[in-house]
């Protein structure tokens, strides 16, 4: 039986995905993490995890658009004052992000204790018309 991933796995597959600089394939990925997760996820285990996913497609449509340089800064200090910003930023949204997944997991044990099935909370939104106001004249 094939190993479940754990969150811990998943974020190592997903850096994988993101330091990825060239070809990028379902084999190839599931090879490279072998020795890093312990077995060889499939395929198929890695895209029924949206977070692999969703790196997975967002890096193969960055590899597809090519390589765009970034301006260079004219002197070290403003670069170093660039990666500074940039660096806390990047810990930032990755706080956020850490809270939305604590709020999201205390969201679903709150619809499971109140008798809410998934399939319930996957129904899309409603159709909103509105234009029907002015289709009645």
């Amino acid at each position: 039986m094939a190993k479940h991933l754990t969150e811990k796995d998943i974020s190592i597959i997903v850096n994988q995905i993101n330091s990825a600089r060239d070809k990028l394939t379902w084999d190839g990925l599931c090879d490279t993490v072998e020795p890093l997760i312990g077995t060889r996820p499939t395929r198929q285990t890695l895209n029924a995890h949206e977070r692999v996913k969703t790196a997975f497609t967002s890096k193969k449509e960055q590899i597809k658009s090519g390589f765009r340089s970034s301006k260079r800064p004219p002197s070290l200090s403003i670069a170093e004052q660039r990666i500074r910003r940039l660096e806390s930023e990047n810990d930032r949204l990755k706080r956020e992000n850490q809270l939305l997944l604590q709020r999201f997991v205390v969201w679903q044990y709150n619809a499971y204790k109140h008798g809410m099935t998934l399939s319930k909370l996957d129904e899309p939104l409603p159709i909103i018309d509105r234009d029907s106001s002015e289709k009645k004249r």
